[in-house]
């Protein structure tokens, strides 16, 4: 049994929170809004454009793992041009330094005094491009920002604007000149999500945009404007903090992590961590589809892109072609779910 994505899932259930269903609507069709206005510029990647959307929800970070040309960039400079956000952009290469990404101390022979430049992970959204180019120790000066969401100058602890969100791509075949993200900064992304080639009714959508004038370099030409903004964010996410988990769902997310732990193809599995993003995650899907409340299937949608990162697969396995993918998938085939 595969898990439902989220274009084929339904809701079952009256919309709304009990709380306030006027402005539990109200984020609701400004986010909505937001997923059109991205597909102005993006074609046929619904699922990333959800994630993306998922993670805000929840204040998480998403890696973006495709081959070259599947518009991972352009999908999150859309989503930056559709928010009402600050944002910039980090090209990640073999000779960053941490600096450049969390800022520095630099002297002024003016005052002779030191002062701080913040680098460009003082922003909302910071687009993090091919971040598997630059060494670990780089990669590593992300790991308090994403995780405290502050950086530490000179043992000096400075607090990153409200919201941040790091999108971070990554290419999953060129291999020369990049290196792994060690699990420590895996596990801090709340979801990894795997931007596929285009069908082919969706690349001919593509080239005849591009046929029309369709300009990626340029959003607004496109006509990608602001939709939506911080308050708009708060108001969901005050929502979906009250969209209610019983006992007996809680327990499943549970029962899941617990048998990634036991399967034979595995050498890590899924942590609390991981079972507590699962339970976020989820909350968030089941009110961006019109609940109030978390079934099996809203589990079920976010368990791929939620846990595949977090996994760990033994050499035998993965020599067989055995992938993360396919562990989820037979685990969710084989825990009971709640009735």
């Amino acid at each position: 049994m595969s898990a439902p994505t989220p274009e084929t899932a339904t809701a079952t259930a009256p919309a709304g929170s009990a709380a306030d269903p006027t402005e539990s609507a109200a984020a609701r069709a400004s986010l909505e809004t937001l997923r059109a206005e991205i597909s102005k510029a993006v074609v046929g990647q619904d699922s990333a454009v959800t994630g993306l959307v998922v993670a805000l929800l929840c204040r998480g970070h998403v890696l973006l793992e495709g081959v070259p040309g599947v518009a991972k960039t352009l999908l999150v400079r859309a989503l930056a041009a559709s928010l009402e956000l600050d944002t910039k952009r980090v090209q990640f290469t073999p000779d960053l330094m941490p600096s450049d990404v969390t800022g520095s101390l630099v002297y002024d022979a003016r005052t002779t005094e030191f002062s701080f430049q913040p680098g460009p992970v003082f922003t909302n959204l910071l687009l993090a491009d091919e971040i598997n180019r630059t060494p670990p120790k780089t990669q590593s000066s992300l790991l308090e920002a994403m995780e405290e969401r502050q950086v530490t100058i000179d043992g000096e602890p400075r607090q990153l604007p409200e919201p941040f969100l790091v999108a971070a791509t990554q290419n999953p075949v060129e291999y020369e000149g990049t290196y792994p993200l060690p699990e420590a900064q895996l596990d801090r992304f709340l979801l990894k999500l795997t931007v596929p080639l285009p069908s082919r009714e969706d690349e001919i959508d593509v080239l005849t945009r591009h046929a029309r004038g369709f300009d990626p370099r340029d959003l607004e030409a496109a006509g990608v404007r602001p939709v939506a903004g911080p308050a708009d964010l708060e108001a969901a996410r005050a929502a979906v903090a009250r969209t209610s988990v019983s006992p007996e769902i809680t327990a499943y997310v549970v029962d899941i992590c617990r048998a990634t732990r036991e399967s034979p193809s595995l050498s890590l599995g899924a942590s609390p961590r991981g079972a507590t993003a699962l339970l976020s995650t989820a909350r968030a899907w089941a009110w961006l589809t019109g609940r109030d409340y978390v079934i099996p299937d809203d589990v079920k949608v976010l368990a791929l892109p939620t846990l595949r990162h977090r996994l760990q697969l033994r050499p035998e396995a993965e020599m067989e072609g055995v992938t993360t993918d396919s562990v989820i998938t037979a685990t969710l085939a084989h825990v009971p779910v709640p009735r």
